[in-house]
């Protein structure tokens, strides 16, 4: 209903679809369509760059360098210091490149280099600003040769790299087996129209480094028609799911919660769950933990009741489960045989939406047919790790989120993949992408936090789907909150709940 207000992610072969069609749609010719990329890029860049430095393009024989060569003359036309180099290391260059190359001839303003060989490759002072637009998201093989040597000049050079649409060298999808020095180390990423799958994976952070969407007016009806299974949370989609509360509303109006949670030792988990959910709106919630942590958790958040477990140090027995709307478990349980004898009668019994977390997911890793057991729309939220303890190693970023799709379509479960750009896979086979949270959020007891923050949602009578999107894209607002307050490095689980309250409301 709200795809609109989300932001597709296509492959590469799919943007050149839909550049396509722009132009011979709009229309609008293509060298004019270069020429909107451009007046973008250099929208975004006259904000971004001190006009006192040297800027130097490298600029490559197809339309990435084509929007390069645009933009030196923009930069150039508003008083930057700009130098480019064009590679010549063959004779073929897209026609939009040569128009783009003429027109700054005709300029001149800005003095161009041409590279045929190694030896001609400048020298680079690590005060220069560095723009790589040597090639796009078209590329699907590994450079080598020359053009890997040239990669390897800039990124030793230990200047600022800027790169126009994607790092040369990197592909837009799967770089399972394109790693090494002949992808550009980018500082910044300006990405045309669209994010790539690749930005999103941690292998290839340091290629891509902070990256920025610079739209350019593509074709919007082609944009709405073109499928895709991959999407990126944004704010506007967000505001459209959350829910206002009405004035005659009551507590039993948002639900009642159960947290299964805690062993001894280990309470600090069951305590930053509570209080999460509480603060993401659950209207009752119920803690169910060992007994010996009873003393703790009233103390820690007197807003909770509590349902003691018949083991005084963990998780044994599920109890009765008719009076709540959600469940959560998992933060904090061990995975002694005792808890794993309860979690499998909890999810005998449980008819009720469910978020599993942490040793929860680790107790089904160990047991892989209760799995069988969970019921349909789970919502599952493993670390990196946790996910591989289900499904195996995965050497990459890309075919994690390949196992993660597969993972969520045939249990008919949403699973919550934690990290930089937590995904959230669909039994539809959809994967949506957050864009909050920060490095401060890598924390012990952030993740029980989430827990709580879903478990909340999922009592109020969210979606499952709705419910793990909210969730996540608010943890990683109130993280970010919290990170401009008391910074990343003395960011703490406890700090993302005092900010959830700001967090709902800027939804």
């Amino acid at each position: 209903m709200y795809e609109n207000f989300l932001l597709k992610i296509f492959s590469s072969g799919q943007v050149r679809e839909i550049d396509s069609f722009t132009i011979d749609n709009e229309p609008v010719a293509s060298i004019d369509l270069m020429e909107r990329a451009a007046g973008s890029l250099f929208g975004f860049l006259q904000n971004h760059l001190d006009s006192s430095g040297l800027i130097k393009i490298f600029a490559g024989p197809g339309n990435n360098g084509g929007d390069g060569l645009a933009l030196a003359r923009m930069l150039a036309e508003a008083n930057f210091q700009v130098e480019v180099f064009i590679t010549r290391f063959s004779d073929r260059n897209s026609k939009d490149f040569q128009v783009n190359l003429d027109r700054l001839k005709l300029q001149n303003k800005v003095q161009v280099f041409e590279l045929f060989q190694a030896d001609d490759f400048p020298a680079l002072d690590k005060s220069d600003i560095i723009i790589d637009a040597i090639f796009g998201s078209g590329l699907s093989k590994q450079l080598s040769g020359i053009y890997a040597a040239l990669v390897l000049h800039l990124n030793n050079s230990n200047a600022e790299i800027l790169a126009i649409d994607i790092p040369s060298g990197l592909f837009g999808e799967d770089n399972s087996n394109n790693g090494g020095s002949h992808i550009i180390q980018a500082k910044t990423t300006l990405s045309i129209q669209f994010p790539k799958l690749s930005f999103l994976f941690a292998e290839n952070q340091d290629s891509v480094g902070d990256w920025h969407i610079i739209p350019i007016g593509l074709h919007k009806e082609k944009i709405e028609q073109t499928k895709t299974r991959n999407y990126l949370l944004t704010l506007d989609y967000l505001k459209n799911i959350k829910r206002k509360r009405t004035k005659f509303s009551h507590k039993g109006t948002y639900g009642h919660s159960l947290l299964i949670s805690g062993c001894y030792g280990r309470m600090g988990a069951a305590v930053l769950a509570s209080k999460a959910a509480l603060r993401s709106g659950t209207g009752l919630l119920t803690s169910h933990i060992p007994s010996k942590g009873s003393d703790i958790l009233q103390i820690a958040v007197p807003e909770a009741m509590i349902s003691l477990d018949q083991s005084e140090i963990l998780f044994s027995q599920a109890p009765d489960l008719s009076e709540y709307d959600a469940i959560g478990v998992g933060p904090a349980l061990g995975c002694r045989s005792n808890s794993q004898k309860g979690l499998l009668e909890l999810l005998t019994k449980a008819e009720k939406p469910m978020v599993i977390d942490a040793d929860g997911i680790n107790i089904l890793a160990e047991n892989q047919d209760m799995l069988k057991k969970v019921p349909e729309y789970t919502i599952l939220t493993p670390h990196p790790k946790e996910f591989e303890r289900l499904v195996g190693n995965c050497k990459s970023g890309y075919e994690r989120n390949l196992k993660q799709v597969e993972f969520a379509k045939k249990n008919k479960l949403i699973l919550v993949l934690k990290g930089a750009n937590t995904s959230i896979a669909c039994p539809d086979g959809t994967c949506y992408f957050n864009s909050t949270g920060n490095p401060g959020m890598a924390t012990a007891g952030s993740g029980d936090v989430l827990t709580g923050i879903i478990l909340a949602l999922l009592a109020q009578a969210y979606e499952p789907k709705h419910a793990a999107q909210l969730g996540v894209f608010v943890h990683g607002l109130a993280g970010d909150l919290a990170a401009q307050e008391v910074g990343q490095e003395a960011l703490i689980a406890s700090d993302i709940i005092d900010f959830l309250g700001k967090a709902f409301s800027m939804i």
